[in-house]
């Protein structure tokens, strides 16, 4: 039986449709399945692990740790059985249940085993959707270098050798080494640090910068999971993934399924987009992303959601961003918002479909 699929205009067309059902009501609909429907899940998992006298002091939430069933275990060092421990979980994303890691920000006496795990499960990607600090409370402890130069930490030299600024994120190129062996690995490391904690960034900015790291994932050769975190490693990070899970599914013409996506991944770590405001980002974002493959004639001509949301989110006029440019200037780790318009999307494998393989003996077969 051949797999039915759809053009990129048909996903945008059901989405909205489905939106608009949803925000009716004072948002009534995304409030029972995020409330409701989703609240519950895998609140009966356990997780030991994280709640051992031993281990408490690596969590940087004491409500925040990771399903045993799938935690990231390190090696274990000097014979300490809880040395394997790190408040990370392996999640599903693309082709298999470990397409990422997501995590919390390091600790202090953390960061040593956050590099061991980026070593030990060969990790060429890191997402990084938080900065630093927010006013006076540190989300997340530094374990680069923001400049070129060397840090060490426990066993692991890294070596910041570029560091480039995109239009609201940084990217820098990371040597990691294991002190005094010869081999060496380069991470690339995205730092979008112009999401606030438990809030929602500009979702023109967003979807920008998930497709860029999509493409890049979509170019390598699959040696190891992506590392994603923020400050819990369930908020943010939980958003992020499900939405470049779900640009993934869209681009095979599969109409994604936003509340089983989350679903899924909160089945793997609790929490996984942690407010309804990030629940309805995934969605407005998905909308524009889509609707970047449709003509303006037929987004203005389509169903309320899309015109009203990309009215209330299109950048401001020139003349205001001038004014409040005067007023404001962003910090050294905070690039100026500005928005991307090229999407690009190629092709992934995804978890919620049949493989490719399935798909084309499917169609062989009809």
């Amino acid at each position: 039986m051949r797999m039915e699929t759809f053009s990129r205009s048909q996903i945008l067309q059901e989405l909205n449709s489905q939106c608009n059902k949803l925000a009716a009501n004072n948002n009534r609909g995304f409030k029972q399945e995020f409330g409701q429907e989703l609240n519950d899940v895998g609140k009966d998992l356990p997780n030991r692990a994280g709640g051992l006298e031993a281990n408490r002091e690596k969590n940087r939430y004491p409500h925040i740790l990771p399903y045993d069933h799938c935690r990231v275990r390190l090696s274990v060092q000097n014979q300490n059985p809880n040395s394997d421990y790190i408040n990370a979980s392996f999640v599903p994303g693309g082709g298999s249940e470990r397409d990422f890691i997501c995590t919390q920000g390091p600790l202090p006496n953390t960061v040593a085993d956050f590099w061991r795990m980026v070593w030990e499960q060969n990790v060429r990607i890191i997402v990084m959707v938080t900065a630093l600090r927010q006013k006076s409370t540190i989300l997340c402890d530094k374990y680069w270098s923001l400049e070129e130069g060397t840090v060490y930490h426990g066993l692991f030299q890294i070596t910041t050798v570029t560091r480039k600024q995109g239009p609201d994120y940084f990217v820098t190129t990371i040597n990691l080494r294991q002190r005094d062996l010869p081999n060496d690995r380069i991470i690339t490391h995205y730092y979008y640090p112009s999401w606030p904690d438990q809030g929602v960034p500009n979702p023109f900015s967003l979807c920008a910068f998930t497709e860029h790291v999509r493409q890049h994932l979509e170019s390598l050769p699959r040696l190891g999971p992506a590392v994603v975190h923020c400050s819990a490693g369930i908020g943010r990070s939980g958003t992020f993934v499900t939405l470049l899970w779900l640009m993934q599914l869209c681009v095979r013409g599969i109409q994604p399924d936003i509340k089983a996506a989350v679903k899924d991944l909160r089945l793997h770590r609790m929490w996984m987009v942690q407010t309804l405001e990030q629940y309805i980002l995934i969605h407005h974002c998905l909308l524009h992303w889509l609707g970047e493959g449709v003509s303006p004639r037929q987004q203005m001509q389509g169903p309320g959601l899309i015109s009203n949301q990309a009215k209330k989110d299109r950048p401001q006029s020139s003349g205001r961003r001038k004014r409040q440019s005067s007023q404001q200037k962003p910090s050294a780790d905070q690039p100026q918002n500005t928005v991307q318009q090229s999407f690009k999307p190629g092709n992934l494998l995804r978890r919620l479909i049949p493989s490719l393989s399935q798909m084309n003996q499917a169609s062989q077969n009809a």
